[in-house]
């Protein structure tokens, strides 16, 4: 099914580009990798007169930086095959948000490899094991918060074999940015952990808009690729369902009061039916405390699509397990405290992804990890390389889904739960990454 990333009105199947799949691990290992040329270059971020931006971005097919970057596609079972090409002053890597396994691919400089520096190439080649939405961006300590801040992001879907039928895929990506008066990036946007003013809807600073068939089936891949932002997004004039989370299907629910915390790196995917009339209107919005904005608006028209019947769950994930032994996990807990712009965990400045681990745990054993936020801000603590259960506050249960990273409020505690199974040394700190970078990371090895 192919993806529509307009930013204008359009009529699905008019100017919608199909997006290239692999073809199979054997194919993939031996066809040439795809490249991603990081540069840095003008991209329009507001509707003119507003003048464009220095960016740091990803080369698209007319040689244009862009941010995000080219959308990648596969198919469960290929395999990822990406080249960095460095064209900036600055080192580089590429994380893959919420691709579970294979430390050495998972693009943390300095843990799992060296930055990549000017002129140089890296290639990224790893097995797509689990259908999802996922996204890349640099990962180089502690310059990520610039880095990402600047433009380097863009998304991966990997499609389960068998798409749940939709009448239209989409995907609607979220930043935010802060300009000065001339139109350039303002250097304290990547310290201070703050919203940019200025909010890009697909690369874009309008909203999407989308002309669809009444009763048209919608399935939704939104991702949050601000740096610091927590997005609380709700649906008017549809009943969304959620059907997968941070790239892991979940049982289809109905959010509370329609709407959704998506914390920086999240990933959601959903799926509605849009109202049956003609001249209806559905919209996906952000709700702040000073005003709400549209950030996508359905407008129906034509013939109606045909009844599709009850929105149904993708498949599980098999390769997760069932069930979480916590009471024989190793417990690990977290106090975060912040001292001015510095980050303590456990009452030491940490050495982030350099010295010793934060623990050591032993292939298929179940970790417990406490976030105790002693801190006023929130937290968007992130587990790479694998995922988690988020614990109930007062029981031994847990959240029927899977997250890379739970939001922590403000002097509070959370818990998660999940089995090590990747051998490696794995990355644990702050989504927020201006965060990050004042020292709210860290890591641990699993033998």
């Amino acid at each position: 099914m192919p993806v529509a990333l307009a930013r204008r009105t359009f009529l699905i199947g008019a100017g919608v580009a199909m997006l290239s799949r692999g073809g199979g691990f054997a194919e993939e290992a031996k066809a040439p990798p795809r490249v991603l040329e990081a540069a840095s270059g003008r991209a329009r971020l507001s509707p003119a007169p507003a003048p464009e931006t220095e960016l740091l971005g990803f080369l698209d097919g007319a040689g244009k930086v862009a941010s995000p970057g080219p959308l990648l596609r596969y198919k469960q079972g290929d395999a990822l095959a990406v080249r960095l090409q460095n064209r900036t002053v600055s080192p580089l890597s590429l994380h893959w948000q919420g691709l579970r396994g294979d430390n050495a691919m998972d693009g943390v400089a300095p843990l799992t490899q060296q930055p990549v520096g000017l002129g140089q190439s890296f290639d990224y080649r790893r097995l797509l094991s689990d259908p999802g939405l996922f996204c890349y961006r640099p990962s180089v300590f502690p310059a990520s918060a610039a880095l990402a801040g600047r433009g380097l992001k863009g998304l991966l879907i990997v499609d389960e074999p068998t798409p749940l039928a939709s009448d239209a895929d989409l995907a609607l990506t979220l930043d935010d940015w802060w300009l000065d008066a001339k139109g350039a990036l303002d250097e304290t946007f990547f310290r201070s952990a703050a919203a940019g003013p200025l909010l890009t809807v697909n690369g874009a600073g309008v909203s999407a808009a989308y002309t669809l068939a009444p009763r048209a089936r919608v399935r939704l891949r939104l991702a949050n690729l601000a740096i610091a932002r927590i997005m609380a997004i709700s649906f008017e004039g549809v009943r969304p369902y959620v059907i997968a989370i941070d790239g892991q299907p979940c049982d289809a629910f109905v959010p509370v009061r329609q709407t959704i915390p998506v914390g920086p790196g999240a990933r959601f995917e959903l799926m509605f039916d849009l109202p049956t009339e003609v001249g209806a209107k559905a919209r996906v919005i952000l709700r702040e405390a000073e005003s709400d904005r549209d950030l996508a608006v359905f407008a129906c028209d034509g013939a109606p699509a045909p009844s599709r019947g009850a929105i149904v769950s993708l498949p599980q994930n098999p390769a997760l397990p069932r069930e979480i032994k916590l009471q024989q996990s190793k417990k690990v807990d977290l106090v975060i405290e912040q001292a001015g712009e510095r980050w303590s965990i456990n009452g030491q400045a940490t050495k982030a992804y350099e010295g010793a681990p934060l623990f050591r745990v032993k292939r298929g054993m179940p970790v417990t990890l406490g976030f105790d936020n002693r801190s006023g801000v929130p937290l968007v603590m992130h587990v790479h390389g694998h995922a988690v259960r988020l614990l109930h506050d007062l029981d031994d249960g847990w959240e029927p889904y899977w997250r890379n990273a739970v939001v922590v409020p403000p002097r509070r505690t959370k818990h998660v739960a999940f089995v090590a199974d990747s051998p490696g040394k794995w990355a644990l700190h702050d989504d927020v990454l201006p965060h990050e970078a004042a020292g709210l990371a860290t890591w641990f090895e699993v033998e």
